[in-house]
């Protein structure tokens, strides 16, 4: 992530807006516009993808990324629901991502809060060899891209009930103090502590009397 601007709380079932740039060209900053997601219901996970088709230049400038071994990088720009907007880049390799035939996944990871905590890109087939050939991208016959939006909810981790704990045992001290509260257990049950090393203090003393003896 590199930019966020929180504006308050969103609400229980808001929208998102996800603006994608890529970077065509090796070590540069400059980006160009890729497409729009659009994301009506963030618990739903259903998402709407405009991505219009790339040009000739485009293209080639993707291919010399495959052929230079070099990293394809997405600026993703997210604007919520109440004026926020928080930027994330990622990037793989662009030998990858024309084996794939310009087929990606982009994960939106979510906050209980309905924040976005990281946007990632990926792809879901293997790469047939790890850099690309000239075969490799005369083999490229998409010029769009197809993109799956899938969304990770955080699962809030379980919290332990200390405060009712306390209590539980706040309340069986005072009724032990009250006498409300009756021990039944058996007589060792209740004094095992005191038991155990007077047997084991016997069972020493036996043993080395034995020793002696002998």
């Amino acid at each position: 992530m590199i930019a966020t601007n929180r504006m308050g709380f969103l609400e229980h079932d808001s929208w998102i807006t996800v603006e994608l740039q890529h970077s065509l060209a090796a070590n540069s900053e400059s980006f160009s516009f890729r497409g729009n997601v659009t994301i009506p219901s963030l618990n739903s996970g259903l998402a709407n993808v405009e991505q219009p088709d790339l040009s000739t230049a485009d293209l080639d400038l993707l291919k010399k990324l495959a052929l230079g071994n070099e990293f394809y990088r997405l600026k993703a720009t997210v604007v919520y629901s109440n004026g926020a907007k928080a930027q994330f880049i990622t990037s793989n390799k662009a030998c990858r991502l024309l084996q794939a035939q310009l087929n990606d996944v982009l994960w939106v990871s979510l906050e209980p809060s309905g924040y976005v905590t990281g946007i990632t890109v990926s792809q879901d087939t293997a790469p047939a060899t790890i850099e690309c050939t000239q075969e490799d991208v005369n083999k490229l016959l998409e010029t769009q891209f197809s993109t799956d939006v899938l969304i990770r909810h955080a699962e809030l981790a379980p919290v332990p009930d200390t405060a009712g704990f306390i209590q539980k045992v706040e309340r069986e001290r005072e009724a032990r103090e009250r006498g409300e509260v009756r021990d039944n257990r058996g007589f060792f049950a209740k004094y095992w502590m005191y038991i155990v090393p007077v047997v084991l203090l016997v069972f020493i003393s036996g043993a080395t009397n034995q020793d002696g003896a002998k």
